[in-house]
């Protein structure tokens, strides 16, 4: 059994999940745990729950934030904004074709970041020694994709819920126009994109789940037999696991199959 919590580091960032060990916290606490950049102050947001995991696949919090980290932590971020209107004034000076995303002082004060999008590359050199001469310290011009920049601003998507590369995906995956099919979605683009303008990443972590409950049901155009009579498969409804079959005088029946096993469907998840 592991104890964990939520840890935001950055404002409209990932929440990423650490094992508490000894320490007692709950929301809204400060904590020192290790992001993706190193050492970071976050803010634990999530829990404190309990999960049946072996708590050395995640890694510990290093501690809690005394006054001082989180007196630094606010400061940073002042910084950080200083350094954002900064950069966004020389990017209009020298007429750069770059939007700023997000600004990003790494904790030990050894780096910072600043995040873009481009539609293509793009000459900062006259930009990155403005930054040096201003700043004087080492500076990262990040450029980022589409997907990356929603999960930084963050937003809420179409299922009312905040879309989720900025609550808990860590990791970009392909997503194809076949998992919308394989899920009997319109291919309306309006209604399968997301907020980044590419397709929905729900439909990929659902496709396994969709494939399935699908495996072993007829497929659409296929001919079969039913207690009615014989017809055709027009439709399938794979989470109430059901078929519609048209018969041979033009009446519709839906067709009930077996739900899938709980243990099957628990195993599908945990791959």
């Amino acid at each position: 059994m592991a104890k964990i919590v939520g840890v935001r580091f950055r404002k409209r960032g990932f929440i990423h999940h650490f094992e508490c060990g000894s320490y007692n916290l709950k929301k809204g606490d400060y904590v020192v745990a290790k992001s993706s950049e190193g050492p970071a102050v976050g803010e634990v947001v999530e829990g404190p729950f309990t999960l049946e995991l072996d708590a050395e696949k995640l890694q510990p919090i290093d501690r809690i934030a005394t006054k001082e980290d989180i007196e630094k932590y606010q400061k940073d971020k002042e910084f950080e904004r200083e350094a954002r209107e900064f950069c966004l004034e020389r990017i209009e000076h020298h007429n750069l074709p770059m939007k700023l995303v997000d600004v990003e002082l790494l904790f030990d004060g050894s780096k910072i970041i600043f995040y873009f999008t481009a539609d293509g590359r793009v000459d900062f050199r006259e930009l990155l020694k403005d930054l040096v001469k201003h700043l004087r310290m080492r500076i990262e011009l990040r450029q980022i994709g589409v997907r990356n920049h929603a999960a930084m601003v963050g937003g809420i998507g179409m299922c009312g819920r905040p879309i989720c590369c900025s609550q808990f995906l860590l990791k970009f995956h392909p997503v194809s126009i076949k998992m919308a099919k394989e899920q009997n979605l319109s291919l309306n683009p309006l209604k399968i994109s997301g907020a980044c303008g590419r397709l929905m990443c729900c439909l990929q972590y659902e496709s396994d789940i969709y494939t399935l409950l699908k495996k072993d049901l007829p497929k659409v155009g296929k001919k079969m037999e039913t207690i009615y009579g014989v017809g055709k498969v027009v439709r399938q409804n794979a989470l109430e696991r059901t078929v519609t079959v048209e018969l041979d005088d033009g009446t519709t029946v839906d067709i009930e199959f077996p739900p899938i096993e709980d243990d099957k469907l628990e195993k599908e998840e945990e791959q």
